[in-house]
């Protein structure tokens, strides 16, 4: 399952260079950081009902630090 992720991952920045067509690129790892964890959140917290302690630890989080990254995404 990793792989796929990591496949996934590969293709889209493939992608992403080829759209850049020469130009320089910026901020990747917060680019990708940023296109990956909303969804993770936001997927998470719906396989557990919104329980915030059940998703901080499937996610390997602290409970704080997964609130302050859903009010980074807007997220309830």
């Amino acid at each position: 399952m990793a792989n796929e992720l990591a496949d996934c991952v590969k293709k889209a920045l493939d992608e992403y260079f080829k759209v850049l067509d020469g130009q320089p690129p910026h901020a990747i790892y917060d680019m990708v950081l940023g296109c990956i964890e909303e969804p993770l959140l936001e997927y998470i917290l719906h396989k557990v009902g919104g329980n915030q302690s059940k998703a901080a630890e499937i996610l390997g989080l602290n409970r704080n630090t997964l609130r302050k990254k859903m009010a980074q995404y807007g997220l309830s």
